[in-house]
């Protein structure tokens, strides 16, 4: 049978954050047991233009996959291939921009349910943009949240982004007016953000707060500061092989020795019982993710199941 192409409107019909959250769970549960593999992004550089590959195998879907994307100023465009692992045929060819922000929330959501408080109820929130978005609904879906506080750098942005929240998330959303204002006093804190220096002073933070860091993805950018890395009691990572990589939040903390690679824990570890996500209520704990092209393929696979049921997507002469 030939591949079927699915676009950005067929992932957004079939795919809802409730479901990402289980498929990448399962993902990081299947990587701990050795039934999925996961291989960091690379990139090409070019006057202009960034390609980025990244690629997964996943025995227990019985598929592997690669994500690629450009970056340009005229934006950013992601394709997901999905393959058979029995013969090597092309399953699907897929927008992925959405599917993106998706399973990137959902790792958060994933890593939220394991190490945050249960009893969390206040969430201070930076960025206001795509991925901004998705990171507050999987929290908003793991947690039972009742008031959100959001900052950015730009007032009529973080407000326009608080109306919309209130009603997607189901809770209340308000803008607020510094960066410790958001940080401070909150059982969650996302950094979604396009930074490059740190957000807020670590010291504002409560004891109990649990961080999820995904703004970043290159050495020479960082979200948090130096204090945040070294009060946390808790630092855990979606790969510690890509964080090596692309992790600039960890820069200066590991230079100055407030952390070492060696304190850190991978997710998969700690969705399988290995490592604990959260010792004590009164522990800050910190999630950083990257992104890791297991979470598009294990979503892929869910989301070609889901079209092939529908009938919805296009047959490809390949």
């Amino acid at each position: 049978m030939s591949a079927l192409y699915l676009q950005e409107s067929d992932v957004r019909e079939l795919l809802d954050m409730e479901l990402a959250i289980d498929v990448v769970e399962e993902a990081f549960q299947k990587l701990a047991e050795g039934q999925a593999s996961n291989v960091p992004r690379q990139r090409a550089h070019a006057p202009g233009i960034y390609l980025h590959t990244m690629s997964a195998a996943a025995e227990y879907l019985g598929m592997v996959a690669w994500k690629t994307y450009t970056t340009t100023a005229a934006g950013t465009r992601f394709l997901v291939g999905l393959y058979s692992q029995k013969d090597g045929s092309l399953l699907a060819l897929i927008e992925a921009d959405y599917l993106g922000q998706l399973r990137t929330g959902a790792a958060s959501g994933v890593a939220t349910s394991y190490m945050a408080r249960p009893d969390s109820k206040v969430v201070g929130c930076f960025g206001t943009g795509h991925q901004a978005r998705t990171q507050l609904k999987a929290v908003c879906t793991v947690c039972d949240i009742e008031v959100v506080e959001v900052y950015s750098r730009n007032e009529e942005r973080r407000r326009a982004f608080a109306d919309e929240m209130s009603e997607y998330c189901n809770t209340r959303v308000v803008a607020v007016h510094s960066p410790d204002e958001a940080a401070a006093e909150k059982d969650i804190v996302i950094c979604a953000s396009t930074t490059r220096a740190p957000l807020f002073d670590g010291r504002v933070l409560d004891e109990g707060t649990h961080l999820n860091v995904v703004g970043s993805n290159f050495l020479e950018k960082t979200e948090i500061d130096v204090t945040t890395v070294q009060r946390a009691d808790i630092i855990v990572c979606d790969s510690i092989a890509q964080c090596r990589l692309e992790a600039g939040d960890f820069a200066a903390a590991l230079e100055n020795g407030a952390t070492d690679w060696n304190l850190m824990h991978e997710l998969s570890d700690v969705v399988s019982g290995r490592t604990p996500g959260r010792g004590a209520p009164d522990h800050i704990t910190l999630f950083k993710s990257v992104g890791m092209a297991i979470e598009d393929l294990a979503l892929s696979a869910k989301l070609l199941e889901m079209a092939i049921k529908e009938g919805i997507g296009e047959r490809l002469p390949l």
